[in-house]
């Protein structure tokens, strides 16, 4: 029951002067705030204590409690040694380990590294790149067996070279000429006309081609040749005799060509002797034909140029055959006025002694 005289109109309690309900309670609106509130701090820590438990099953909501840290980074610890996985591999419970993936190959252990020799033999070969790549099957016998080294074996002796001079020269140039390989009469000194002829040898025989004549050389050369005549060791000239024009194959004729560059002094067709000579410069050229010896002077010396011209054998005007000293000193280097120069002081004083007058004279090509 109501007391009427209380003064409480349902809006608010007055002090100690309120009372109770039939209930028991305080009127709804009566009670006071502050006598309320204790009632509120009693549920709070029942919903706290429940917090750490979601935890566990949630790890990603511990960030949102920073006051739990702790204990959440020793749960999240726990659960992945449990299940031997990194932090966040795992969606669901953390001690349950993650199904195996067989596609994915597993990090190297560091103690025990990969290496290519595993591989069944049968496996293709590893990658060029590959830094731990097993050995290439051999190769072919025929391209990897190595070449033998030429340094193991002793390179043949040289038997001549370059500045020799010897009988032996004379029969290797006689020997070359035979197969044509040197294209003037021997000499026996080896120059650079002999070491060409020799490279000439030595390449077309698949020979190393050095210009020097060594062991190997001659006795490839021997087998290809045969033994030289006299004649072919010691020729009158140092240059072939071209072959006889027909003019000067009856009677005592001196055959003189202009292209092989030599004098046959022949008696019917037969050569008695020969020498090298040289011929007038194309401004003073010496006369082509047939002509005969007029005029004989042993010690002859040129009205026109003051010079000696021994051992003269006059065929036309005043071109005659002779002796010259500069062809002689200096060889093809020079040219004659015209005549028809000798080098060789011996051979053209036999052949003044010789010849007549009246005798032919051929001069040709």
């Amino acid at each position: 029951m109501v007391d009427t005289d209380s003064g409480w109109d349902g809006r608010g309690g007055r002090g100690s002067h309120g009372t109770r309900d039939t209930g028991g309670t305080w009127g709804m609106r009566g009670a006071r705030a502050a006598d309320a509130q204790p009632d509120r701090r009693v549920a709070a820590p029942d919903s706290r204590v429940a917090i750490p438990d979601r935890r566990i099953a949630i790890p990603d909501r511990r960030i949102a409690i920073p006051g739990r840290r702790v204990a959440a980074v020793s749960l999240v610890a726990l659960a992945a040694l449990a299940t031997g996985c990194e932090p966040g591999t795992a969606t669901g419970a953390q001690d349950a380990p993650p199904p195996a993936r067989p596609t994915q190959a597993a990090a190297p252990s560091p103690t025990a590294p990969v290496t290519e020799d595993a591989k069944p033999p049968a496996a293709p070969p590893p990658s060029p790149s590959a830094s731990t790549a097993a050995p290439a099957p051999d190769p072919d016998p025929t391209t990897a067996r190595p070449a033998p080294e030429p340094s193991t074996a002793p390179p043949p002796r040289v038997l001549m070279r370059t500045g020799s001079e010897s009988d032996r020269v004379r029969e290797l140039q006689a020997r070359l000429r035979q197969i044509g390989h040197f294209g003037r009469n021997p000499t026996g000194y080896y120059g650079s006309v002999t070491a060409d002829a020799v490279r000439s040898f030595q390449a077309k025989r698949s020979l190393p081609v050095t210009g020097s004549t060594d062991e190997v050389t001659w006795q490839r050369l021997l087998a290809m040749t045969r033994v030289p005549k006299a004649a072919e060791l010691r020729p009158p000239t140092e240059r072939p005799l071209a072959a006889p024009d027909e003019r000067c194959l009856k009677g005592r004729v001196l055959c003189i060509s202009k292209n092989s560059r030599t004098l046959a002094w022949m008696i019917d067709g037969k050569v008695v002797s020969a020498m090298d000579v040289r011929f007038g410069s194309e401004y003073t050229p010496t006369r082509e034909g047939v002509f005969e010896v007029f005029w004989k002077s042993r010690d002859h010396v040129s009205t026109l140029y003051d010079t000696p011209m021994p051992y003269a054998l006059f065929f036309s005007g005043g071109q005659a055959v002779h002796y010259s000293a500069d062809f002689a000193a200096n060889g093809y280097g020079g040219a004659s006025h015209g005549c028809v120069n000798v080098r060789d002081k011996k051979k053209v004083a036999a052949l003044f002694g010789q010849v007549r007058t009246g005798d032919k004279v051929v001069v040709y090509r």
